[in-house]
């Protein structure tokens, strides 16, 4: 007969109790396994603080290969000067700069350690040479990062100084890697990487995977190659991808100084806009054109002074004040002076260039001679990458997008609103449209306020591409001249085809005669080509005819 011996079973308090003392016992053992690690980490960052540069570029190199979460903060504060130790103690500290002296940081946990004054603590010193060894522990460090923008930046650091290490790590990632043209960009690392190959084969392949790439380590690289690899084969091959790289090159320069013109020709166009509409319907010379300019450009100053806190919707704001605002100077200054002295070009020509330096006067009194300086909207910074040498500023593709719209507005405005049609017909015979009812001393205040408001909203491009001071306008009056006279006086459509060309004539030149000379240059084009046809590429057929 089988017999039962009596086990007795732990009871369920007894169960709960050895969890808990499980549970407590593993989270006694988690600190117990981390803390040697950063206590390994602290002597590493400590190390940081060496007497001697080379012991600095050991521990950073400890650092980098620590594994540690933190180790790319310590190395990025380290690489900016940002890295402190304290004097008494010694201990390593990140620390920014505050109003009474300095907020610290334990570089080992990222917990808040504390102030100190400038007494307290001293920068923990390295050399470029170090600072550049950072840079590329970190570049190695970024080929990881879920950011597309930090592992292209990664790519291209390394790129520049391509080890074995970095090429095994780019060779690991190139397969992962989700974006094509940094994906594009390792293969060039990778090529190049096979150009210090034995086999010549190897080389041979590694030259042809390098056509049409267009970096500078690239075409030096090539270079080398071609003078100096010791198979003719590989030397003839490089020559080749270098002369197509070149010719690449070449092209993609030449479509950067027609971008750097028309954005040029953009700004020439807005500041012309204004004065084809005042000049060519009423003749008169306004030499204080320019200072409407600079006034549209100290109204987005001042609404950006309004506005500290919405930088970005600003220039939103700044756009309709600044025409309004050019605009009420414009009519003030037609109503209070112009008037008086139509069909008296000489005296219309003086007074308006004594209110150019009353205007000038009138802005330094207010805010001083220097220059302010106009934040850019965070939209509008950066710029759009095609390629590595060429590069689209959004600012200089938002100012030429800003004209192209101001210019159609324009256009509809004169096409099909009655007050374009009442400027037109002033314009055109100014006694048969006063015979038809035409006031035209209230289309002449309007005009020129419409003149002065577009000029004002030059000003706000202006203030997007260089600083805003009392003589910003002076720069543009010459040359909107000789817009709207190489244009056609009065055309819109001379205005835009005219600022364009200048613009992207002036930038061919520049590089090759220097700034000056290619003003001249310009000159000279615009007397020879008004010789040949005195109003300009668009004639005004109305004016002409009135004038016939």
């Amino acid at each position: 007969m089988q017999s039962f011996r009596y086990r007795p079973q732990p009871r369920i308090g007894e169960i709960c109790r050895l969890a808990l003392l499980a549970l407590v016992l593993c989270l006694l053992a988690v600190p117990a396994v981390a803390q040697p690690d950063d206590e390994a980490f602290a002597d590493l960052v400590r190390q940081l603080n060496a007497d001697s540069f080379p012991a600095k570029s050991a521990a950073a190199a400890a650092v980098a290969e620590s594994g540690h979460p933190r180790a790319e903060p310590v190395l990025r504060a380290l690489s900016e000067s940002r890295l402190f130790f304290r004097i008494r103690g010694g201990d390593v500290v990140i620390a920014r700069e505050t109003e009474d002296g300095y907020a610290l940081t334990d570089p080992v946990t990222g917990e808040p350690a504390g102030e100190a004054t400038r007494y307290e603590i001293r920068r923990v010193v390295i050399n470029n040479a170090i600072r550049g060894e950072i840079q590329d522990l970190l570049a190695v460090a970024g080929l990881n990062s879920p950011e597309p923008a930090t592992r292209e930046a990664a790519v291209d650091r390394l790129l520049s100084n391509l080890s074995r290490e970095a090429t095994n790590l780019i060779r690991a990632a190139i397969e992962d890697e989700p974006v094509a043209t940094i994906r594009e960009t390792m293969a060039v690392a990778l090529a190049l990487s096979r150009l210090e190959a034995e086999d010549p084969a190897v080389r041979l392949e590694a030259v042809g995977a390098l056509e049409g790439a267009l970096q500078d380590r690239v075409r030096n690289r090539l270079r080398d190659v071609a003078e100096q690899d010791p198979d003719p084969a590989v030397q003839r091959r490089a020559a080749e991808v270098l002369t197509s790289i070149e010719n690449e090159r070449a092209w993609w320069g030449l479509a950067e100084q027609v971008f750097f013109g028309l954005s040029m020709g953009s700004v020439l166009m807005l500041a012309a806009f204004g004065l084809a509409i005042t000049f060519g319907v009423m003749g008169v010379i306004n030499m204080a054109h320019g200072e409407l300019i600079m006034i549209g450009a100290y109204t987005t100053y001042v609404v950006q002074q309004l506005m500290p806190n919405h930088i970005d919707a600003s220039i939103l704001v700044a756009i309709p004040a600044a025409f309004l605002v050019a605009g009420a100077f414009g009519v003030a200054i037609e109503r209070g002076v112009i008037r008086f002295l139509y069909g008296r070009p000489l005296e219309t020509l003086l007074a308006t260039f004594g209110l150019s330096l009353v205007l000038q006067q009138l802005v330094r009194t207010v805010f001083s001679p220097l220059n302010r300086q106009v934040n850019t909207p965070s939209w509008m910074s950066g710029s759009l990458e095609l390629n590595p040498v060429f590069t689209l500023t959004l600012n200089r593709l938002y100012v030429i997008a800003f004209a192209l719209a101001v210019f159609f507005v324009l256009i509809a405005v004169f096409k099909r609103t009655t007050l374009g049609l009442r400027v037109r017909a002033v314009s055109q015979n100014r006694a048969m449209a006063r015979a038809v009812g035409v006031s035209s001393a209230r289309v002449d205040a309007l005009t020129f306020g419409l003149g002065a408001g577009v000029a004002g909203l030059a000003g706000v491009a202006l203030s997007q591409l260089t600083n805003v001071g009392p003589n910003l306008g002076q720069g543009y009056i010459i040359d909107s001249f000789l817009v709207v006279v190489f244009g056609g006086v009065g055309n819109l459509w001379g205005t835009l085809v005219g600022g364009l060309t200048l613009g992207v004539l002036n930038k061919f030149l520049e590089p090759q005669t220097g700034a000056v000379l290619a003003k001249v240059l310009v000159l000279m084009f615009i007397i020879l080509f008004i010789q040949k046809r005195p109003q300009g590429l668009f004639p005004q057929r109305g004016r002409a005819a009135a004038e016939g």
